[in-house]
């Protein structure tokens, strides 16, 4: 496999205001919803808006009276962090599924975000008892569990768990009825609530290291053959709660539990591109076009949106 950059620009509001922390990335309509994991707002990239300017989304209540938050201002503990992104159905119509990390017990909520004659609308759930029974099927202790990525493979959801290769935990994986938790995060009453979905196959990824510090998946994408390609960071961090310093980034092939090829990714003006999502723009047995969104763990930095070409 061969990654090549095509194009990057940075992603801002339409009143130039940066997107923070791009931490996930799905199609919404005719464009692209992006989730900040630092903030309740999302950004929705419409064609034709310029230099990747968006409208923004608001995707759940101000937290604590806040809708963004940074370890400068005290805050960080607050954040929603919303780490995967998947395109789900629901009534027939498209919608995005968005996750929280389940880091903390902030971040276990799910948010569903569809159109209604061209504006969005937006549903919440609060997911604890989910979270709580993939952390026990994965068998962390408390506060290790960092789920950053998702995709859907024949109607199931497989969830990320990030891990912490330094610590002994390699990045692993659970799957989902997609179905059930689209239901479940609508509220429809003919489902059962978060306590009675049930994760389940377990599956656990080597991605090797950069520098001594292991790779670690941040988001994934299906493809079209039933393998998926994932984006890893090798972050050099103490816990699945605070920030490191990023040593390297690269893309896999994982087929079931099986690693297919690992390639790094290319640098962005020099430095090293923390990925944290990924969607297709098109795709064909040879390899395609992937569009990703880039964490700059910078509140203050408009976040990157690259367009990648992946042969394989």
């Amino acid at each position: 496999m061969h990654v090549d950059l095509e194009a990057a620009t940075s992603l801002r509001f339409e009143d130039g205001a940066p997107v923070r922390a791009a931490s996930a990335v799905a199609r919404l309509g005719d464009g692209l919803l992006v989730a900040q994991d630092d903030a309740t707002v999302g950004c929705w990239l419409r064609p034709g808006a310029g230099t990747r300017a968006g409208t923004p989304v608001r995707l759940l209540p101000p937290v604590a009276g806040h809708d963004t938050f940074s370890p400068a201002e005290g805050t960080k503990h607050l954040k929603p962090d919303l780490e995967a992104a998947v395109q789900v159905e629901l009534d027939g119509e498209a919608a995005v599924l968005l996750l929280g990390s389940g880091s903390t017990p902030a971040r276990t909520q799910a948010v569903l975000v569809g159109l209604r004659q061209g504006t969005p609308w937006t549903l919440a759930r609060d997911l604890t008892p989910l979270y709580d029974r993939v952390s026990v099927l994965l068998g962390l202790a408390p506060g290790q569990l960092n789920l950053e990525g998702a995709c859907v493979l024949d109607g199931t959801l497989r969830w990320f768990h990030r891990g912490l290769p330094a610590a002994g935990l390699p990045s692993s994986s659970v799957d989902l009825d997609l179905a059930r938790l689209v239901a479940t995060v609508a509220g429809r009453a003919r489902t059962a609530g978060p306590a009675d979905l049930h994760p389940t196959a377990v599956r656990r990824y080597e991605l090797g290291a950069v520098g001594g510090v292991g790779l670690a998946v941040t988001d994934a994408v299906a493809l079209p053959d039933g393998t998926v390609l994932v984006s890893a960071a090798a972050e050099d961090s103490p816990d699945a709660y605070d920030d490191g310093p990023v040593v390297g980034s690269a893309l896999a092939v994982v087929d079931d539990h099986e690693v297919r090829a690992v390639t790094p990714l290319p640098l962005l003006a020099g430095r090293v591109a923390k990925v944290e999502g990924l969607t297709l723009d098109r795709w064909d047995p040879t390899g395609g076009r992937v569009v990703a969104v880039v964490d700059e763990d910078d509140p203050a930095a408009a976040s990157p949106m690259l367009t990648l070409r992946v042969g394989l």
